[in-house]
């Protein structure tokens, strides 16, 4: 049952001026007190979370990223979140949903208010069921059975809906937040309660000594006593109570709350009508965008339309709270919106009195489009002529760049680890491989793009092409790799469009890069193909920009990469989450060339994803000169060893036991294990690799042939270092990374691996039903010859 609800009076204040209260509780015997409240939240079952949530109310916040520290929340449940899709009766499980969350944000010490709408509703369902009920009974006993079908329900007076299923609907709310050891009170008001100083204080009051006590209250209009709205009827500087949206703007700006969130049926603010053609979500609404935007009709239950809560949301705004407007109702996100909001993710629009000085994402995501187009049109000899341009400007500007390359490195001093801050250093070496790459990749490229893979006669006058093109939009996100940006040259090579979003620690290294490639862009005018990311986007939100992005490629750590798989929803990713590269030291392996492979695969470039990180011994060679060789050199090295499970048994007195077998160490560490054979060997990387790349040491060709031919991995090279997994090294030119994936491209991903390709036909007024049974043409389906590809 549930439990009773009880009218609270406080003492401070004039109690027949007070909004009507009700206090529910999770006492069936008392009205809560203080000292009980204190009580019950000391029993939750939902921990505490600490949040640094002090802040000086005054201005609104600039950017997404700071609404985690909103101490004071709104949230308004807009009739359409509150009531099913048929508007007679409550969704229960989407209340549910924003029950816990609420109690979630106020368990972790914020102030959490209500605005909900559903009392109409919720009553509707309550008279509805009274009147067939009665009707039924009546009909039954002077119309006989037949005539129940014909039952009219009269139009419900939404006053007396309203009365019906206030109490019911705050029944409702007391059981589900009971569930969380959290007492909620009811607020009725009306405009008059704002309009009235007196009544205005006294409404103040009593919602200030609620927060006080860890109480939620839950607001409404008293739809049972409120009066038609009047048009056009707000004050200056003050907005009228007409509806649940201004209402809840209203409460924000007089409880000087730091966030209001509008929960409606639409995923937020649309320049144009939802579902209209071209009509798109507006990630930041801006004071004085209004005129950009057409509002179409209200929500299908409720007072207010989009037009309602953008005006309640502009003037809470210029009261200093901010407002993100989003879908409570999608099945896939309502479970977690409001966290997700309060979290800083990019949900529904947010409203925001700073306007940035560059474009947004979004807008960087088209003009990267346009931009990619317009690239892959120029001639190729055209695209060549950019790549040449920008390796001769990393030489030219050569001071410029290591300059600003300091920087990053002084202000990470510290705060990177070293294998990080090895990767975040430019040297004029690393300049001048990169223009030495570049050149390569212009050489190579001049027939990338339009390419005939396939040429088909269909039929007689029908001729079908297969031909290389552009992906599309690239999103590479790298994290202290400035020498990755440059690497932008196969993306203008293979005619793609490119979003670059760069860690905080190689910013300035990254911005004066940035500036050089579109400088040569420049010259032939699709400077806008390549974009720098410089927004605050965090990596999740951009890996949800699937009508704008058509492959991520994460260049970095491990774990970024696995953030990125995870986040990404729809859109493909290139690349690897670990590169756990073995070397396979077999029983014929030459022992002259066996420490040379160890040493340069493990300890010329550690932090780097081909670097070797377990090494395999045949176990006849342990005991062995060439085993001793092996380890001498390790020390020299200063190459912290841990030992496999394997190993270790040999060992009386052995280095520390690996914890895991399948680790990426980056760094001066490596395990080695102890095998029986080639098989076991191939075993043993099946298991644990992560099928980057792989190396057999032996001088039995058969031995090295079976393990090139089983191992199932990006890369496998026989008496070679792992360290020629590159594109560079390939003659690729560049990389814009190294891919483990099954489909499309696979190991160095150069140029080809930024292609797709489309299909062209060439007819002559061909349809198909002429080469139906009776038709006049036959399939040929001969293949043509294609035309030699440029090698030069």
């Amino acid at each position: 049952m549930l439990s009773q609800v009880y009218r609270c009076g406080f003492q401070p204040f004039n109690q027949h001026l007070l909004p009507w209260v009700q206090c529910t509780t999770v006492s069936r015997s008392h009205c809560i007190q203080p000292s009980v409240i204190r009580h019950v939240r000391s029993w939750s079952n939902i921990p505490f979370i600490t949040v640094p949530l002090s802040r000086t109310h005054g201005k609104s916040f600039a950017h997404r990223g700071e609404l985690k520290h909103a101490k004071r929340i709104v949230v308004k449940l807009g009739s359409a979140v509150v009531t099913r899709g048929d508007e007679c009766g409550l969704a229960l499980g989407r209340l549910a949903s924003i029950v816990e969350q609420v109690s979630v944000l106020q368990n972790q010490g914020r102030e959490m208010m209500l605005v909900t709408s559903g009392a109409v509703a919720f009553g509707k369902q309550r008279l509805r069921h009274e009147i067939l009920l009665s009707q039924s009974v009546r009909q039954a006993l002077h119309s006989g059975q037949n005539q129940l079908k014909e039952m009219a329900i009269p139009v419900l007076e939404a006053r007396a809906c309203a009365a019906a299923g206030q109490s019911g609907l705050m029944a409702l709310y007391e059981a589900m937040f009971t569930q969380y050891s959290i007492c909620a009170a009811q607020i009725l008001v009306t405009n008059l309660d704002f309009h009235d100083e007196q009544k205005r204080r006294n409404l103040n009051g009593t919602l200030h000594e609620l927060l006080r006590m860890n109480i939620v209250p839950i607001v409404n209009t008293n739809d049972a006593v409120v009066p038609p709205a009047e048009p056009n009827s707000d004050l200056q500087g003050v907005i009228s109570v007409k509806d649940n949206d201004s209402l809840a703007a209203r409460l924000a700006v007089e409880m000087k709350t730091d966030l209001l969130i509008v929960l409606s049926d639409v995923e937020g603010l649309f320049d144009s009508p939802p579902g209209s053609d071209d009509a798109k979500l507006i990630d930041i609404f801006y004071p004085g965008d209004q005129q950009s935007v057409t509002f179409g009709t209200k929500s299908r239950v409720g007072m207010g339309g989009m037009e309602a809560k953008v005006k309640a949301a502009l003037w809470a705004l210029q009261g200093g709270t901010s407002v993100v407007i989003a879908n409570g109702t999608h099945p896939k996100v309502s479970g977690h919106v409001i966290t997700d909001i309060v979290e800083g993710k990019k949900v529904g629009t947010f409203f925001s009195e700073v306007k940035p000085a560059g474009p947004t994402v979004e807008q960087q995501g088209e003009m990267a489009r346009s931009g990619g187009r317009m690239l892959a049109t120029l001639e190729p000899e055209q695209r060549a002529e950019i790549i040449h341009h920008l390796a001769d400007l990393l030489t030219d500007q050569r001071d410029e760049i290591l300059l600003a390359n300091k920087k990053d490195l002084e202000e990470a001093e510290g705060r990177l680890a070293a294998p990080l801050l090895k990767r975040l250093s430019l040297s004029t070496s690393k300049l001048n491989s990169l223009a030495i790459g570049l050149r390569q990749i212009a050489a190579s490229s001049q027939d990338s793009v339009g390419r005939v893979l396939r040429r088909t006669r269909i039929a007689k006058n029908l001729e079908l092409e297969q031909v290389t093109v552009p992906i599309g939009v690239l999103l590479v996100i790298f994290e202290s790799r400035p020498d990755c940006l440059p690497q932008v040259s196969l993306a203008i090579a293979s005619g793609n469009g490119l979003l670059l979003k760069g860690g905080k620690e190689a910013a300035h290294s990254n911005r004066i890069l940035h500036l050089l490639t579109q400088e040569a862009l420049s010259i032939h005018g699709v400077k806008e193909a390549v974009q720098l990311v410089n927004t605050r986007e965090e990596v999740e939100d951009l890996c949800r920009l699937d009508k704008m992005i058509d492959l991520i490629i994460p260049r970095g750590s491990s774990q970024l990469v696995r953030d990125i798989q995870k986040a990404a929803k729809g859109i493909p990713v290139m690349g690897h989450s670990e590169g756990i590269c073995h070397m396979y030291v077999d029983s014929e392996a030459s022992v002259d060339k066996v420490t040379r492979l160890v040493r340069d695969s493990k300890c010329e470039y550690p932090a780097a994803c081909n670097a070797l990180e377990t090494l395999l011994i045949h176990r006849d060679l342990l005991r062995t000169p060439l085993f001793d060789q092996i380890i001498d050199m390790l020390r020299v090295e200063q190459v912290k060893i841990h030992a496999g499970p394997k190993f270790a048994s040999y060992l009386t007195f052995s280095p520390s036991e690996v914890k895991s077998l399948r680790t990426e160490y980056g760094d001066l560490e490596l395990c080695i294990e102890v095998v029986d054979n080639v098989q076991d060997a191939i075993d043993h990387i099946h298991k644990y690799g992560s099928s980057h790349t792989d190396v057999i040491v032996t001088e039995n060709e058969d031995t090295a042939e079976f393990f090139l031919q089983h191992v199932d991995s990006a890369c496998v090279f026989w008496n070679a270092s792992t360290r020629f997994a590159d594109g560079y090294r390939f003659g690729l030119g560049a990389e814009v990374g190294i891919s483990t994936s099954r489909i499309h491209a696979r190991g160095p991903v150069g140029l080809e691996g930024l292609l797709t390709t489309k299909w062209l036909l060439r007819g002559k007024d061909h349809v198909v039903s002429d080469f139906s049974e009776h038709g006049s043409l036959k399939y040929l389906h001969e293949n043509l010859p294609v035309p030699q590809r440029n090698t030069n």
